[in-house]
């Protein structure tokens, strides 16, 4: 099936906003992710609807069909393994790439895909930790908890990341906390949810929000 730009970003949208099978998802969440009004959201949700790729019933939200899942999933796919490509082909630092991709994730040819993702010999995440799915649509989930969740004491892998701006991916590239680093908790501050934090021996306070982006595997 062909879709446009904004129906692909649309249905990407609803995937990634979607926590649950049964959750429905509201205009008001997609209107505010993708800047644009709770009108214009639900004409295009009409729309996806006629192409039976979404549930949609007025005030209820809406989910994915099968096939919409699936139109999601290609998706993400395509904008993972470009954001590998970039990175690990072209030098491209991981702040510098989402907005490539959300570009080059259109291109339609599934075989230029495939090979891409051969090229790259099957990367299992992009740079920025998370999940590939495989050309069979497959997306492993993986078990990822942010700093925020964490008590004293604990420690795990900076794995992934669920903030992808600019703005935030220099703080972390700066304070030294990338993916594949160490990191420990070492005191939380009641007063502001701040979280004290130890890499490479080195310890340093991150805040509330920085915490609740930064992901971790135990």
């Amino acid at each position: 099936m062909k879709l446009s730009f904004t129906e692909e970003n649309y249905l990407k949208t609803i995937f990634h906003l979607n926590h649950s099978p049964d959750e429905n998802v509201s205009t008001n969440a997609i209107s505010e992710v993708l800047n644009t009004k709770a009108a214009s959201v639900t004409d295009m949700l009409k729309k996806l609807s006629d192409k039976k790729l979404v549930n949609y019933e007025k005030y209820q939200g809406v989910t994915l069909t099968k096939d919409g899942e699936k139109q999601a999933i290609t998706v993400i796919r395509k904008h993972r393994l470009w954001e590998v490509f970039l990175v690990e082909k072209l030098n491209f630092k991981w702040d510098e790439v989402h907005e490539i991709a959300e570009e080059l994730e259109h291109i339609c040819s599934e075989k230029l895909i495939n090979r891409l993702d051969e090229f790259l010999e099957f990367p299992k995440k992009d740079p920025h930790g998370d999940p590939i799915p495989d050309k069979n649509g497959v997306l492993k989930s993986q078990e990822l908890l942010p700093v925020s969740k964490l008590k004293v004491g604990d420690k795990g892998i900076i794995s992934g990341v669920r903030e992808h701006s600019v703005e935030f991916l220099k703080y972390l590239e700066k304070t030294g906390l990338i993916l594949g680093e160490c990191l420990s908790i070492t005191e939380i501050i009641t007063f502001d949810s701040s979280v004290m934090v130890r890499v490479k021996n080195h310890q340093q306070m991150i805040s509330r929000e920085v915490a609740k982006n930064l992901l971790i595997a135990l």
